[in-house]
Parts: C-alpha cells; sequence; structure tokens
C-alpha cells in the first residue's frame, strides 16, 4: 500500500526567525516594526530617523540616521567621474553665471535621486542632516539649502563639521583630525567637540592630485599593446613588437579611478631622498635600465602634457608632482631633465617588489578597427610609489599630510599638544589606500626627528618642527591598523583603538550617530528660511521672484565660521591714518 508523500513540517522545538514584539502597557515608547528587535521605530515604518547627506566633490554618502552604514553610495557624475565643484570659480560674470547655473542643475539632480531614488522617502517629512566641510564655500551651501527647501520643502537642515562627526564616530570629542578628501587635505583639531577652525590647516596634496600624478607617470613610463588588427596577426606577431607609448585617450578618468582604487598601495618610505637622486648621479650615467617603448611620438614631459592636454585646472594639478619638481630643478636641457626622471624611475624598481599589471581598456578611436581591447601595462613600481606625491613636502603653499598636522599642532596651545598628538584621526577617501595610515605615522617621526639622524636627508638650518620633538612618543592614531609600541601610555592606550569604519564613511556614521541621539549642528527650519528670503519683502503672496544662482545672496541663516567673531589678539578692523609728509614735519 503506497501512501502520499505529505509537505515537511517544521521541527518541533525552533522559533520562528523573525521575533515577535509585545505591546508595553502604559508606555509612550514608538511600537517597533515586527521585524526588527528594536523598540525604536525604523525609518521604513516612521518618520522620527532622519535624512544623513554627506555631498562630496565627486561621491556622495546617503542614509538614514541610526544605521551603521550608508543606504548608498555613489559618484556626483556617474559618466565622466567628475567634480561637481572646484575651488577655481570663474571671474568673468556671464561664465560664472553659466557655471553656477550648472552647479545648481547637477545639485538638484543628485538630492532628487538622493530621496527617489536611493532612499525612496518622502522629503516632505523628513529633517536632514547635512555633512559640511569647513572650507566649502558659502554660495554652495546656500544653493544646497535652496534646493532642500524650495524645491524637495524638506522640514530642517542641520549643518554639521564633517570632522567633528568623524570624532564622533569613533566616541571621542578631543583630536585632531585629517581628512583626506578629492580637492584637499584638511587638518582641524577639535577639542571638548568645539572645533577650533583658526587653528585649521590645508594642502592641495589629495586625490585630485594624486590622480594627476598617476595619469603623467603612465604617459612617461607605462606601456600600451593596441588590439591586433587581425587574429593571425595575434598569434604572429609577438607582443613586444607592438609595445607602444600610452595614448593619452585611453587614460580616462574611470580608469585612472580603477587604477587607483584597485591597484595603488603606499609603500614603506625608503632612505634615500628626492636630493639624493640628484646628488648621486654623475653627468656619465647611463639610465638605460628601463627603457620607454618605443613610440612615433616625440617624448613628452608631465608639465608638457598637463598644459597641453588637461587643461587650466589639471595643469594646476600636475605641475607641482615629482616628475615635474624634477623636470623644473634643472636648466641644462631636455636631456638633462630626462635623465634625473630616469634616475628616479631606476631608484624606485630597484626597491619595488610590486609586479606590473596588465588592465584591459577601450583602444583609441582609430584602433577600434581592430580585435578586441587594448591592454595597458602598469609598471609595478607606479603602483607603489605614485603615492609619494602626498609626502613630499618642503614647499610653503603645498605641504605634505604630515606637515599639515605638524603645522596644525603648532597652533594649538602649548598645554593641548600631548592631547591632540595621541588623539589623531585620519578620514577621507584617500586615506583607504592599503597602508597609508602607518606610513603617515612614519612621516609624522620623520618630519620631527633630529637633524644628525637623517644625515642622509638636506634640511634647511632653521627647523620649524623643532618644538613638537618632546611630542615624538605621544604620536598615535586612533585608527592604524599596525600601531607600534611607544614609551608613552597615553600613546599605547589610543593608538588603533577606534572602531574598524572606513576612513570614507566615518563623518557620515558619525551623523548617523548624531541623528539617532537628536543631536547635531546648527539647525535652520524652513520658517525661518522662508523669513529671511530677500526677494519676499514687498512682495505680493502671489508673485514669485525667480533669482538666477549667480546673482543670489547667500543668507545670514546658513551657519558660516567665517564670519564669526576675531580670535583675541587679533588687530582692529580700523582703517590705518596716513603718515604726514616729509613738509608738513619739517614745518
Amino acid at each position: 500500500m503506497s501512501t502520499v508523500s505529505s509537505t515537511p513540517r517544521t521541527k518541533t522545538g525552533i522559533t520562528p526567525a523573525t521575533p515577535t514584539t509585545t505591546r508595553l502597557a502604559g508606555s509612550h515608547v514608538l511600537q517597533a516594526s515586527p521585524h526588527y528587535t528594536t523598540t525604536r521605530r525604523h525609518s521604513l515604518y516612521g518618520t522620527e530617523d532622519r535624512v544623513v547627506i554627506d555631498p562630496g566633490s565627486r561621491i556622495w554618502k546617503v542614509g538614514f540616521s541610526g544605521e551603521g552604514k550608508p543606504r548608498d553610495v555613489f559618484y556626483a557624475d556617474a559618466k565622466n567621474y567628475d567634480s561637481l565643484w572646484s575651488w577655481n570659480r570663474a571671474t568673468d560674470p556671464t561664465e560664472k553665471a553659466e557655471q553656477d547655473n550648472m552647479l545648481e542643475i547637477n545639485l538638484e539632480r543628485c538630492m532628487r535621486s538622493v530621496f527617489h531614488e536611493s532612499l525612496l522617502a518622502e522629503p516632505k517629512a523628513r529633517k536632514v542632516i547635512l555633512v559640511e566641510h569647513p572650507l566649502m564655500p558659502l554660495y554652495i551651501k546656500d544653493m544646497l539649502a535652496h534646493i532642500l527647501f524650495s524645491n524637495l520643502q524638506v522640514p530642517s537642515i542641520s549643518f554639521a563639521s564633517s570632522h567633528l562627526l568623524s570624532l564622533l564616530s569613533v566616541g571621542r570629542i578631543t583630536g585632531l583630525v585629517l581628512d583626506c578628501g578629492h580637492l584637499e587635505s584638511t587638518a582641524l583639531p577639535i577639542f571638548a567637540a568645539r572645533p577650533l577652525f583658526p587653528q585649521l590647516r590645508t594642502t592641495p596634496l589629495a586625490g585630485s592630485r594624486f590622480s594627476s600624478h598617476i595619469r603623467a607617470l603612465l604617459l612617461l613610463f607605462g606601456s600600451y599593446l593596441p588590439p591586433p588588427t587581425t587574429l593571425s596577426a595575434a598569434v604572429n606577431v609577438p607582443a613586444a613588437n607592438r609595445t607602444t607609448r600610452v595614448p593619452q585617450e585611453i587614460l580616462t578618468d574611470a580608469v585612472i579611478e580603477d587604477i587607483k582604487t584597485r591597484c595603488c598601495f603606499v609603500s614603506d618610505a625608503l632612505e634615500s631622498s628626492l636630493s639624493d637622486v640628484r646628488a648621486s648621479s654623475p653627468a656619465g650615467d647611463d639610465p638605460s635600465d628601463h627603457e620607454p617603448p618605443p613610440s612615433s611620438d616625440p617624448a613628452i614631459s608631465e608639465s608638457e602634457f598637463s598644459r597641453g592636454s588637461l587643461g587650466q585646472e589639471s595643469a594646476a594639478e600636475s605641475e607641482f608632482s615629482i616628475v615635474s619638481h624634477l623636470t623644473h630643478s634643472t636648466s641644462s636641457g631636455e636631456a638633462s631633465n630626462e635623465k634625473h626622471i630616469q634616475v628616479l624611475a631606476n631608484m624606485y624598481m630597484r626597491h619595488s617588489t610590486a609586479t606590473n599589471l596588465h588592465m584591459r581598456v577601450v583602444p583609441p578611436v582609430s584602433q577600434q578597427t581592430g580585435t578586441g581591447r587594448g591592454t595597458l601595462i602598469i609598471p609595478g613600481w607606479v603602483r607603489e610609489r605614485a603615492a609619494e606625491v602626498l609626502f613630499e613636502g618642503g614647499d610653503v603653499d603645498e605641504s605634505s599630510v604630515a606637515e599639515v598636522i605638524l603645522d596644525a599642532l603648532l597652533k594649538v596651545p602649548l598645554d593641548l599638544r600631548k592631547t591632540m598628538a595621541s588623539s589623531i584621526l585620519i578620514t577621507g577617501g584617500t586615506a583607504m589606500l592599503p597602508g597609508f595610515i602607518p606610513r603617515l605615522h612614519t612621516e609624522l617621526l620623520r618630519a620631527t626627528a633630529p637633524l644628525n639622524i637623517l644625515s642622509t636627508r638636506s634640511r634647511p638650518t632653521y627647523d620649524r618642527y623643532a618644538s613638537l620633538r618632546p611630542l615624538v612618543p605621544h604620536f598615535a592614531i586612533l585608527n592604524n591598523p599596525t600601531p607600534v609600541p611607544s614609551s608613552s601610555t597615553r600613546a599605547n592606550v589610543n593608538a588603533g583603538k577606534a572602531p574598524a569604519f572606513t576612513p570614507a564613511t566615518m563623518a557620515w556614521v558619525g551623523g548617523s550617530l548624531a541623528g539617532a541621539l537628536k543631536t547635531g549642528g546648527v539647525e535652520v527650519a524652513r520658517e525661518k528660511w522662508d523669513e529671511s528670503d530677500p526677494s519676499q519683502t514687498d512682495q505680493d503672496d502671489d508673485v514669485i521672484m525667480v533669482v538666477p544662482a549667480s546673482e543670489r545672496i547667500p543668507r545670514n541663516v546658513i551657519p558660516d565660521w567665517t564670519r564669526g567673531l576675531l580670535p583675541a589678539g587679533a588687530p582692529p578692523a580700523v582703517a590705518l591714518k596716513p603718515l604726514p609728509s616729509p613738509q608738513a614735519v619739517g614745518a
């Protein structure tokens, strides 16, 4: 007698995975979702959670408060991987108006994408926490507030400093935060949750300069295998015979971003310095250990490439890298310049253990008649030493990332230096390079070392970091993955003890924590924003004045630390009396 098989039943004694919730009698606590074990209403079922937006010049991070990571991370310009804004604003009124209008259109597109695509939330019922950079221009903050209030009609906006939120994400309220972003690297001391803005220090050595340096090194030392014209040529013609210089067209922003995020890393510091390379290369040396691949085009230097093909902004970014320093340092002709560049490449190749990488890229238009894609050969020493541009200091206007930290320590009061030096936090997308934070700690020790120890390095007679030398045992980076034991108890307690948040999302995590605790920066309500609108004064309610973005005046309700009171000891802002003429004195 056959039996009909029945549907398997759940074994007894196993409780469902979804926990059941019990109603709290006599309590005003919001009822939780049946799919979450918390008693706080989740963002999908309630409107208590705030929307946390971290608008970067290239990458945006968005999500709800109370959560441990962003809901969505996206490029502001997903097609060209370009920055929405830069620090170089047009001076011509017509060009400035066009630039501001395009920026406002792109910001509105990103903001609508945040609410309607990434979060699927109603903006009219959500308060917003806006993570702002301390040096973000005021007209950009005004554009963001105008879009959120006038177009999306959010109830309120809280402006919070990115450095302070990053420090809150690791459970601290006092420390020195270095933000290595795309446009610049900024160091800001924070004491008792109060940012010390007058002690802020910045440098343009950041992700943008790193990208332009990678592009210049690949143009000088990289190799390219074009796709074979026929299948028989792919088999019969050796790859060495098809190797050429890297065409400029294939090094798009997307390719450079892929190389920077997936191929590059930071290695230990070399004992030799740039000056040693110049001094140790005699006139008769033949730097032919690594000849560039043949090409029909004449050899170009990095500065010529940046001026001729990258435009004004990229040229300014590429003029001050290691290669261009060597190119501009000598005046004995193009041959001497190429010789110094080759000596530097030979030094890096001798100390490099990284392997060459082959990357498939889209060939130029003139080579797309072949079969398949081209191959970009990335030298191993370029992957390992491209980040040296971030640690080469000595320039007053372009300090290295280590010198920015030391300059900020010189500005803080003496009784706070030890506390700040033992509580350094590194954030930003550039800081996610493997080996970046340990190398930064090494550079801090090298910059403050006595002169007799670094005998191989040429240093000026004036040692501006001599007053910071007693702080060397106390240097500690909170999120250092490989902390070095120190003789200071304070440094051993703090080094490497920060939670394992990625440096790029620390500011957003701090904003999420501030939103969950119902705290944050200065909150601006929509009613206060409407009252401060200068275009609504003496106008009827039915008349709406549309003011262009370039002619819009930033409102006083937007917080801006640059408009605060001058620090103690600042000179009075009064006009000086003119000196009497010599005739009047003689009379």
